[in-house]
């Protein structure tokens, strides 16, 4: 029985995920070589992974920034309270809970160009909505639960003993955390930044919501595949979904080796 039930598991999880990679990898050759590559190196494809590609680094440079400082907050700060702890816990966890274009239409309707904090920023000469910074706020959204909850469970199972001897002997906050807590965290940081990284690379929802699909400005990787569906290129289309997808697991199977090389060592 036991075997019959981890063959079913096996099953079910390569149909759900192996087979619509193996489905994409053969629409991207479906033309050959040609086609796949000429999917990739058309200018709307080239600047929709450029857009891509800098999304997804201010974002995992905010999200491990602010992440760890907050991670921090909720585990070690005493003055938080415990009533203030546990509201910022359910918002870290509301991505979660909300769907991405439910996020993406919140950001329309705090910033976009017919409200009141819209127009401050568009007087001030800074788009929000329909343009970069507002799909960087929809990817951070999104995103930022990932390295919180990462870092949060390694920091409660530590403990605060080493940082407060450290304190004791005289060690100011700073050197107490890149001598004492950060060598404890950094796997779990670098675990929160693959997952977020891979996240923004496929988000969707919330930043097409926010971008608006503009091409050649604010048009993404990801919105780009559903447009190519939308005008039935579907070899181009399954190019950059490859791409994409490949980026991913190749991220997530480098962290699986770094962690069993950790293990080993």
């Amino acid at each position: 029985m036991r075997r019959l039930l981890i063959g079913l598991t096996a099953v079910f999880f390569g149909l759900l995920l192996v087979v619509p990679v193996i489905r994409i990898a053969m629409g991207a050759w479906n033309e050959g070589w040609t086609g796949f590559a000429g999917g990739l190196t058309r200018p709307e494809t080239l600047h929709a992974l450029w857009v891509t590609g800098l999304i997804v680094v201010v974002v995992t440079l905010l999200n491990t920034v602010f992440g760890v400082m907050l991670s921090l907050y909720l585990v070690r700060a005493t003055w938080l309270g415990k009533k203030l702890k546990q509201l910022l816990n359910s918002l870290v966890d509301l991505p979660f809970a909300v769907s991405p274009v439910i996020g993406g239409l919140m950001i329309v309707l705090l910033l976009g160009p017919e409200t009141a904090l819209g127009a401050m920023f568009n007087w001030a000469g800074i788009d929000i909505v329909y343009a970069l910074p507002g799909m960087i706020l929809a990817t951070l959204f999104v995103t930022f639960p990932l390295l919180v909850r990462e870092v949060m469970p390694v920091l409660q199972e530590i403990g605060a003993g080493q940082e407060e001897a450290a304190a004791t002997l005289g060690s100011y906050a700073w050197t107490t955390f890149w001598r004492v807590t950060w060598p404890s965290i950094r796997w779990s940081v670098v675990y929160g930044v693959v997952l977020t990284v891979a996240r923004a690379l496929g988000e969707f929802g919330a930043v097409l919501v926010v971008s608006g699909n503009i091409l050649f400005k604010t048009q993404t990787a990801t919105t780009l595949v559903y447009q190519d569906v939308e005008n039935f290129n579907l070899t181009a289309a399954n190019s950059v979904a490859l791409v994409l997808a490949a980026g991913s697991v190749g991220l997530l199977l480098f962290m699986e080796w770094a962690k069993s090389r950790k293990e080993v060592h």
